[in-house]
């Protein structure tokens, strides 16, 4: 089989490779759809805590094609040959302390399929059955392969502990702060838009948002006009909850200074950079400042959120590409120039099914 092997810094090698032997407990998955986030990028750049050479995917979908004869569930549902299912690509021990109580996602010595071990830009792959998830009926394969993100995003709104009738500002529009955005109307919550790109921000509105600020990056945020609609939408006293979902320090340093007295935030923007936080708002507002990484068995979830909402989940889909054009893909994600949602892999099984 053909898979896409980063061997390097911004080098892709297209590698024939064995075909994945069925082992007990497992399911070969036929990959059909693979999209691409920052972490593929920041991989592919050679920037990233992870050792090269390396088959990257994390985000993907595919069908079933063998299992061990008798073993045909995970533990939520049954599975069988022919299934469409996407991925849990998190692997844990199983027995460090997050793990004994329920926190897999941040185990000790948590992995990830295509981030720290070969991924889904492959043709076949091994996947454990209790990583399966099955697509619904009425959601295409392709968008399938955003369920892992959506499941981020809904564990980042999930750990914000949001309530219907509050005001969420969400700092940043892309695909996460879309979903987290998409999700939290669904809540019954009240959602602000903050990004640095008006497109996103139009897009914003198509999740549900009630009101967009565009920020100028270096400038003060909110400036004079969007302070007083922040105000008026939150009776004055700041959004309740704030998602940051950017990674970018001033964004977290804004979200402290926004964000209501006994309000909460969620850090789900990832970036290896300094935030020079205040420590007077945080005790003074006594604020509760959560991290959320991956997520909490939220696949499934993420597949119904896509396909409760067809139209926002195909517009988050703005590129694809032939599995060939893996590199054009990253060239273009590096490059910034065009807008950009989610970037689709279609792979070989895909282009024919």
């Amino acid at each position: 089989m053909l898979s896409a092997v980063t061997v390097s810094q911004e080098t892709i090698e297209f590698r024939d490779s064995p075909e994945p032997t069925l082992q007990s407990g497992h399911a070969l998955v036929r990959v059909h759809n693979v999209t691409l986030c920052g972490t593929d990028l920041h991989i592919w750049e050679d920037d990233y805590p992870t050792d090269l050479p390396l088959i990257q995917g994390h985000e993907f979908s595919g069908i079933v094609e063998a299992l061990t004869p008798g073993e045909v569930s995970n533990d939520d549902a049954a599975i069988s040959i022919g299934d469409r299912v996407a991925v849990n690509p998190i692997i844990c021990c199983g027995k460090c302390r997050p793990c004994r109580t329920g926190r897999y996602n941040v185990c000790h010595n948590v992995g990830c399929l295509g981030c720290y071990s070969d991924g889904a830009l492959t043709e076949l792959i091994s996947v454990p059955l209790d990583k399966l998830c099955p697509v619904p009926d009425e959601l295409p394969l392709d968008i399938a392969a955003m369920g892992e993100p959506a499941s981020i995003a809904m564990q980042a709104v999930n750990r914000g502990r949001p309530e219907a009738g509050e005001t969420a500002l969400v700092l940043g529009s892309g695909p996460i702060g879309l979903l987290a955005t998409l999700y939290l109307t669904e809540l019954g919550v009240t959602v602000v838009c903050a990004d640095t790109e008006q497109h996103r921000l139009d897009l914003a509105v198509e999740f549900g948002a009630t009101d967009t600020l565009l920020v100028s990056p270096g400038s003060n945020f909110p400036d004079a006009h969007q302070g007083p609609r922040l105000d008026a939408l939150t009776d004055g006293y700041g959004p309740q909850l704030v998602i940051e979902a950017t990674g970018v320090p001033s964004s977290l340093e804004n979200a402290i200074r926004l964000v209501a007295s006994a309000g909460r935030i969620v850090q789900v923007g990832i970036s290896p950079r300094q935030a020079n936080v205040s420590m007077k708002d945080i005790p003074y507002k006594e604020l509760d400042i959560m991290g959320s990484r991956m997520s909490l068995n939220l696949i499934p979830d993420g597949l119904a959120l896509l396909a409760r909402h067809p139209k926002q989940a195909r517009a988050l889909m703005t590129h694809r590409f032939a599995f060939a054009d893996l590199e054009q893909a990253y060239r273009l994600m590096q490059g910034r120039k065009e807008k950009i949602g989610k970037i689709l892999i279609e792979m070989p099984a895909g282009t024919t099914a």
